[in-house]
């Protein structure tokens, strides 16, 4: 199996990166493609032994898996420029662009038979800690399963319907921001009790991954491991009851629901 990436941006970068750092393929069966020299050079840097390319048409070619990792106003004039080097019987294509549906994709390429995946995963993709979607159209299930697959293998992928995809983006994809606000806004507070900068962020850090490590351990309910450290009248639930005061709760489930998009 070798994967092509075109884009080698933010989250096409770190897609590429994620795939090399976790060996999902060997180094010298990814390719990247970029218009822009620099990305390639530093891609490279980070990932010795990769391919990089500026010819998508002959990276086409030499690749199976081909991922299409840019920005939403260009994927219509990309796609139109490879769709003649996709092979049906070959291929399967990846995009990675929010908010650019199937019925759009097909037409960008022209009505082709080709197994088409929506792909939609957040920037921890790079250090194999992605939540990512997965929609299939013109695939078969053990097309689907390779897709899931591959993306399991940095982080968590699940196979969802396309109508869910923009839930997922607001959650997952738009969600991490919202989750590293949250670690930001924490580690101010911890400066503002006395603590250095860096400190402050590595308690803030180890504490959001003791959270996780601790649901998962106990597959439990957050408001489960909520009780066990809200003792009848102490701090805790005075600090948590102050945040929901200042709208915590509503503020963060108007922010998921602002990202979804239409």
């Amino acid at each position: 199996m070798k994967v092509l990436v075109i884009g080698a941006g933010n989250i096409g970068g770190a897609i590429a990166c994620g795939i090399y750092n976790k060996g999902v393929v060997k180094p010298e069966e990814l390719t990247c493609s970029d218009l822009i020299e620099q990305n390639l050079i530093n891609l490279q840097a980070k990932c010795p032994g990769i391919n990089v390319t500026q010819d998508n048409i002959e990276a086409i070619k030499q690749n199976d898996i081909i991922i299409v990792a840019v920005k939403p106003w260009v994927i219509e004039p990309v796609l139109g420029s490879i769709k003649e080097a996709l092979n049906p019987e070959k291929h399967l294509l990846l995009s990675i662009v929010a908010g650019v549906n199937f019925e759009k994709l097909d037409k960008y390429l022209g009505g082709m038979n080709i197994p088409t995946f929506r792909v939609i995963p957040n920037i921890a993709i790079e250090v194999g800690s992605s939540m990512t979607f997965v929609s299939a159209d013109k695939a078969t299930k053990e097309q689907q399963d390779l897709v899931v697959e591959m993306f399991d293998k940095l982080g968590k992928a699940y196979l969802i319907k396309e109508n869910l995809m923009s839930a997922g983006t607001a959650v997952a994809s738009s969600g991490i921001a919202f989750a590293l606000r949250y670690i930001r806004a924490a580690s101010e507070g911890g400066v503002e009790l006395g603590f250095y900068p860096e400190q402050a962020k590595e308690i803030v850090m180890m504490t959001a991954q003791g959270a996780v490590d601790i649901l998962r351990a106990h597959n439990s309910n957050p408001e489960q491991e909520i009780d066990k450290v809200t003792t009848p009248g102490g701090i805790t639930i005075r600090g948590l009851n102050t945040m929901e005061m200042a709208g915590f709760t509503n503020s963060v489930i108007k922010g998921i629901l602002a990202s979804k998009s239409s």
